[in-house]
């Protein structure tokens, strides 16, 4: 597919909102394994093949391990690769990448509770809104693979 637009070339402050977002999510007690599973869970339903570069890198550079990063989309089938944290986070970020579906359930908000502070929960949540943003803007805008595998920094 063609790219439609470079949002950065037409406006490089549209992502400047959404970085100040990330510069928030970043700075917060939430490790960057966890943050990086759960950017690729939401890419993966969104589809968003640039995020899922980006974060799977992300994911290796944070200590993910290969398998988890293999069978992330199955995670509930493959839960003895990820802890009880990562699942509750996985959970949550499904239900609020397809907020318009069921919403965020109550067994879901539950496992969450028992797993994360409020602060982490609100942090979270705010990691989940942010790739949300993302792979809405490019997927919308398609835009295209870096030439070479992203790399994480």
């Amino acid at each position: 597919m063609k790219q439609r637009m470079s949002i950065h070339e037409v406006d490089p402050n549209a992502a400047k909102a959404v970085l100040g977002l990330e510069k928030y999510v970043h700075s917060g007690s939430l490790d960057e394994k966890l943050l990086a599973l759960v950017k690729i869970r939401a890419s993966q339903i969104n589809h968003c093949a640039w995020c899922l570069d980006m974060h799977v890198a992300e994911a290796r550079s944070a200590g993910a391990e290969q398998r988890q990063l293999d069978l992330i989309a199955a995670w509930r089938e493959a839960s003895r690769l990820f802890s009880p944290r990562e699942q509750a986070a996985l959970a949550f970020t499904e239900q609020v990448t397809l907020i318009s579906q069921e919403g965020v359930s109550d067994d879901v908000w539950d496992a969450l509770k028992e797993e994360f502070e409020d602060t982490e929960i609100v942090t979270l949540l705010m990691a989940i809104a942010a790739i949300n943003v993302w792979n809405r803007m490019n997927v919308t805008a398609r835009t295209q693979l870096l030439a070479e595998p992203y790399v994480a920094r």
